[in-house]
């Protein structure tokens, strides 16, 4: 807010967005008027500054495997000293220390632990600002006029560890949106002169021809003019199935090629393409939902001027400094500070115990308010991957077929056994989804693969192969009516299956149409429960999002069972989720959103609560885990009224801390100015309403939810 109000302020600004977690500002101006000297010099003056060069950043893998132990042990340093701090002062042992060791050497500890902070408080004070850290600067001085200068010392500690977990949030937030521009193709292939020539994104322009290859990432949005590739496009629409494109199909930015190659003509490239814009509201949604502001912030606002009027009063009416300085100390008590992290912490911890990552105190506090659920389908309500779930016949009598006579070849009595097999040999080294779900059935029923003989891919629509003297075919539908013999309308038996959200496999012995494999992505099944869970816990609407067809959409609701009341939208995308979240906000909902891919990374964004399920190997689930608020690192839908409930009970204890910490400050200040409490049993009670606090913020440690 300081940031973007020096800038706004200058001459020839028309507007600013100031993004925290990217640490970014947005500035629209005229050239004429301003530069960039002009805004560095208002940032300077906020009591900030702008780098000369970007930072370097960091792995990211090294990042969190270095940061992780180091947070552990800053963990468990920081709760040691809080409770030696306390208990040594609650016995007197800080005294003792007091008198052996030189003022001047305990003056200069301070000094130099907090210089840092106390020269932003100076800073802040002449611009006449009060930030989070003027209340408790003034209570190290205070400490300090009175002598106790170790009371001090822990002051500046607790200020220092939680300035170093800020960053570290900061930090992780800002890399999301660093992580998901990573996931952009930087090249591009072009065709130029009957001959195709490698360029960075940069140099692609409308109308150009873009040839990928398989394993490739498509570098634009555009239309496939030629090729035919089976392309996984779950980071963009969220589809669970990769879907077959030709000619005419419409391709997306950042998709992936499985099978085949395109030559794509591009429509929209860079910025404007649909994952150029889901970048752009990643961090667009951090500016557009209002920060939280912290409790210490708001009552340091208004304590600081009542405790000094309390104190100016004392002197004035009493003409005792030392009832004066017990004011100030008492009154200086951290532990109205501690009221909120110290239970946000205690849960935090619990959570991380339960498979919970929680990366901030106000996530729970906006968490426990939540009254509305949206929800991914793809890798969040299911499992994110094909599965066979059925094979039906399409001729009357397999044995009695024509086909299936002769003396070199033969079909076992278990027809439908008999054909997983063969179907699962000729799709043996596929790389396609479905025939991986094949192969995962044919293992499911303990069989043993051959090797396919003149496999044949024909990308985006099968393959063939010769397995044990049969040629065997297996593909979709356009694949079977345009090679095989085909006595069934196929146009009826799929129209059937999709209403049902399947995805149907066929199959052609020998040139002839047999069967039809189903496969569907897999609910999961602790998710019905857990959704009873989230009615019962008050959630007043509960919501599917998904990319998918209406018909894949509605069979899922339908299967979450009779009770529940689930609505649905589907084909959608990012910027239609995101819409949808807006909407929501807008009417007055606290809402809660639960994702788990790049897809979804701008709605976990936008949402007052993100909810990332962390599936394993799931192409952007690390991105969704970055991006959201909360992560769950098992994928376990328990746990999202599990973390429902985690969050009222903490801000439960929350306003039990902060009520008696209210009290008892309003107690203390009133004894300190009536002269029944001197300067050093007031330095000594500040760490009464911090063994209060502790003791009530302990318990979240120990629940059972």
């Amino acid at each position: 807010m300081h940031v973007q109000k020096a800038i706004a302020a200058l001459p020839g600004v028309e507007t600013v967005e100031v993004y925290l977690s990217s640490e970014k500002a947005i500035v629209n101006l005229d050239p004429e008027v301003v530069d960039l000297a002009g805004i560095r010099q208002a940032v300077r003056q906020a009591g900030y500054s702008v780098p000369e060069t970007a930072k370097t950043d960091e792995n990211p893998q090294v990042a969190a495997n270095f940061t992780r132990p180091i947070l552990t042990l800053l963990g468990v340093v920081f709760g040691a000293v809080l409770f030696i701090a306390v208990v040594g002062e609650w016995l007197g042992l800080f005294e003792v220390i007091t008198e052996r060791v030189p003022w001047f050497i305990g003056l200069g500890v301070v000094i130099a632990g907090g210089y840092p902070v106390f020269r932003n408080v100076l800073r802040a004070t002449l611009r006449g600002q009060v930030i989070s850290h003027t209340l408790m600067t003034l209570g190290v001085v205070a400490a300090l006029a009175v002598g106790e200068w170790a009371t001090a010392a822990m002051v500046v500690f607790f200020m220092r560890v939680g300035d170093y977990v800020e960053r570290f949030t900061t930090e992780r937030a800002r890399r999301a949106v660093k992580d998901l521009a990573a996931l952009a193709p930087q090249m591009a292939r072009l065709e130029r002169d009957d001959a195709e020539v490698e360029v960075p994104i940069e140099q692609v322009r409308l109308g150009d021809r873009v040839v990928v290859r398989p394993g490739e990432k498509i570098p634009v949005d555009g239309q496939v003019v030629a090729g035919q590739a089976a392309v996984d496009q779950a980071a963009i629409t969220g589809e669970s199935m990769p879907v077959d494109t030709g000619p005419g199909a419409q391709v997306y930015a950042a998709s992936l090629v499985l099978q085949g190659s395109l030559r794509v003509s591009a429509e929209q490239v860079g910025p404007n393409t649909t994952f150029g814009r889901v970048i752009k509201m990643v961090e667009e949604a951090e500016g557009q939902r209002a920060e939280v502001q912290r409790i210490a912030d708001k009552f340091s606002a208004y304590f600081l001027p009542v405790v000094l009027a309390i104190a100016l009063l004392t002197f004035l009416i009493r003409r005792d400094p030392l009832a004066t300085a017990a004011v100030l100390v008492v009154a200086c008590s951290c532990s109205f500070a501690l009221a909120t992290p110290i239970a946000m912490l205690a849960t935090i911890g619990a959570g991380a115990r339960r498979g919970l990552m929680i990366k901030g105190g106000k996530y729970l506090e906006r968490l426990a308010q939540a009254d509305c659920l949206l929800i991914d389908k793809t890798g969040t309500l299911t499992l994110g991957k094909p599965t066979i779930c059925d094979f039906r016949f399409l001729i009357d009598d397999l044995s009695s077929a024509s086909m299936f006579t002769g003396d070199e070849k033969s079909i076992s009595i278990d027809q439908r056994s008999e054909i997983l097999r063969l179907t699962a040999t000729a799709e043996r080294y596929s790389e396609h989804p479905l025939a991986g779900a094949l192969r995962e059935a044919a293992k499911a029923a303990n069989m043993v693969l051959g090797d396919p003989q003149d496999f044949q891919s024909f990308p985006g629509r099968g393959a063939r192969a010769q397995v044990d003297g049969w040629s065997v075919l297996v593909g979709n539908r356009r694949l079977i009516e345009e090679t095989a013999a085909v006595n069934t309308d196929l146009g009826a038996l799929q129209a059937e299956e999709q209403a049902e959200g399947k995805t149907l496999l066929y199959v052609a012995l020998d040139g002839k149409l047999v069967g039809v494999f189903s496969a569907m992505d897999t609910l999961r099944q602790e998710v019905p429960e857990a959704l009873r869970q989230m009615e019962a816990l008050g959630i007043r609407r509960i919501e599917l999002l998904t990319g998918d067809n209406q018909p894949t959409a509605r069979a899922l609701v339908a299967a979450l069972g009779d009770g529940l009341e689930i609505h649905y939208r589907a084909d959608l995308l990012p910027e239609d989720k995101i819409q949808i979240v807006r909407d929501y906000q807008q009417s007055g909902s606290v809402v809660v959103m639960v994702g788990d891919g790049v897809n979804d990374a701008p709605a976990l964004a936008q949402a007052d609560i993100g909810i990332a399920m962390c599936s394993r190997g799931a192409a952007g689930s690390n991105l969704a885990v970055e991006a959201a608020h909360i992560a769950l690192m098992r994928e376990d839908w328990l746990l999202v009224p599990e973390v429902i409930r985690l969050a009222r009970r903490t801000m439960g204890v929350v306003k039990m801390n902060i009520a008696f910490t209210a009290v008892y400050n309003l107690l203390g200040l009133s004894l300190a100015a009536l002269g029944f409490l001197p300067p050093v049993m007031a330095a000594a009670a500040q760490s009464l309403p911090d063994l209060g606090i502790l003791a009530n913020s302990a318990r979240l440690l120990r629940q059972k939810t």
